[in-house]
C-alpha cells in the first residue's frame, strides 16, 4: 500500500491547507498507480516544531518559512 509522509515545520500550514496537501498528493499518486488504489494509499502529514529542522546546518523556524513564501530571504 503506498504511503505518503509529508513533514512540516508546525504553524506554517493550518488545518485547510493540510488537507489540502493530503488531497492532492494522493491525487497525484492515483494518477500514476490508477485509481483502485486511491481507497489503500495513505497520507501523513507530521509538524516538527519551529527550530528543530534545519538546512544546511542551519535552524528553521515558523517565522523564517513565513519569510521564504512571502519572498523574503532567511539568514
Amino acid at each position: 500500500m503506498p504511503f505518503i509522509n509529508v513533514k512540516i515545520i508546525k504553524g506554517v500550514f493550518d488545518s485547510d491547507q493540510k488537507q489540502q496537501i493530503v488531497r492532492t498528493l494522493t491525487d497525484a499518486l492515483v494518477s500514476i498507480e490508477g485509481e483502485n488504489m486511491r481507497g489503500v494509499t495513505w497520507c501523513v502529514v507530521e509538524e516538527v516544531a519551529s527550530g528543530d529542522w534545519g538546512i544546511g546546518g542551519q535552524p528553521l523556524t515558523t517565522t523564517d518559512v513565513k519569510a521564504l513564501a512571502a519572498g523574503v530571504g532567511v539568514g
